[in-house]
């Protein structure tokens, strides 16, 4: 934390710096919206379906690439 216990150190450090940094402006952020990522299937989902768990753990393995390629965004950034 910092000094004053307000903001963690990283934090506290942008905001003494934040008339000097120049970057994205968060009020001019582009317009319009992206769709979510989708998981199709062979087969129509039906309430008596017995391929649950494989839908599951498709959606599960999409969900998990996903968040894999985000943490990866940060770790690439940090190389550069």
């Amino acid at each position: 934390m910092s000094d004053d216990g307000l903001f963690p150190e990283k934090y506290q450090g942008f905001l003494q710096k934040k008339d000097e940094l120049k970057g994205y402006e968060f009020q001019h952020a582009p317009q319009g919206s992206v769709a979510p990522p989708v998981v199709t299937f062979r087969d129509k989902l039906r309430w008596w379906t017995l391929d649950r768990w494989k839908r599951m753990n498709a959606i599960r393995a999409a969900r998990d690439s996903a968040q894999a390629e985000i943490v990866n965004i940060g770790k690439a950034q940090k190389k550069s």
